[in-house]
């Protein structure tokens, strides 16, 4: 090789360290100018988090006390009512409209349609087994399949009843 290669071989050297210097110079800043950012608060993982560090329960003592945890009891019924289904209707025909004509208005999974003969067998297992098997589920071995409260787990017992009572009433 001749002089002039070596030279520039070593000032290529020079510029190539020159630059990976400057390459690695920027990226320290670039990290450095991050970190100094402020995090994003998420706010649902800030919500989830206020959440589970509430107390768990609270001391009462006293009659104001008394009133406070009264208080906090009406609270807990008002909620427990927002989370019936229709509202608590009893009403047989809106929870039918709303939540079982869809198998049993086509015969979805042997859903018996609101016909007598399709009903009679189990009319005769008598309406509390019709109750029951409408609150709890049911897989028969006819292949047939009623899921529990129709698959609504907020309807109370007493929807369910006035709900196959409903039925029983419209069969033809």
């Amino acid at each position: 090789m001749r002089d002039h290669d070596l030279v520039f071989l070593k000032h290529f050297s020079q510029l190539i360290g020159l630059l990976v210097g400057i390459t690695i110079a920027l990226l320290l800043l670039g990290a450095y100018i991050n970190g100094m950012k402020p995090a994003e608060i998420n706010p649902v993982a800030q919500a989830a988090t206020l959440s589970r560090i509430q107390p768990a329960g609270a001391v009462f003592a006293g009659s104001t006390a008394a009133a406070a945890q009264a208080a906090a009891g009406q609270a807990t019924a008002d909620a427990a009512k927002g989370q019936v289904a229709y509202g608590g209707s009893l009403d047989g025909a809106t929870i039918y409209g709303n939540l079982c004509t869809g198998c049993h208005t086509a015969g979805v999974a042997m859903a018996p349609k609101l016909e007598k003969a399709a009903w009679s067998a189990r009319i005769a297992q008598g309406v509390d087994t019709l109750h029951a098997h409408a609150i709890n589920g049911y897989n028969g071995p006819d292949g047939g399949i009623m899921p529990a409260r129709g698959g609504n787990s907020l309807l109370t017992d007493e929807q369910v009843k006035a709900t196959v009572d409903w039925m029983l009433t419209q069969l033809k």
